[in-house]
């Protein structure tokens, strides 16, 4: 089942500053903020300001401009928290398999300690 985009989501109320947020970087087709719910030491979604369901969509639709841009705001946001050079990991859920809860493209960037392996074998 592919996903819709939907206007209600958490991340385009927060485009439109219907729900605040702790802003990290912003620039012209991009928003980074720290969630809410940390998973790590460091953790930071980048969204598109665009209406992109996920990074197929993204790919796919979004200009190269958004696609530059947003590319390196995630680097900027690496670079400016201090990860980059010991490492981090960047997650991006798409589908139902890939347990996608918001129908907005946002890329987590999660460091600040060894976070392990990404998968534990089934």
């Amino acid at each position: 089942m592919a996903y819709t985009y939907d206007d209600e989501n958490i991340f385009a109320k927060i485009l439109r500053g219907e729900i605040p947020n702790d802003t990290v970087l912003e620039t012209e087709h991009s928003l980074a903020f720290n969630d809410i719910r940390p998973q790590a030491p460091l953790h930071v979604l980048v969204i598109p300001k665009g209406k992109y369901v996920n990074y197929d969509d993204f790919a796919t639709n979004a200009s190269d401009a958004e696609i530059l841009d947003y590319t390196r705001a995630i680097s900027k946001v690496c670079a400016m928290k201090g990860v980059a050079a010991d490492g981090f990991r960047m997650i991006s859920n798409a589908g139902r398999d890939g347990v996608q809860e918001v129908p907005h493209l946002h890329v987590h960037i999660l460091g600040g300690r060894d976070l392990g392996r990404m998968l534990n074998p089934a």
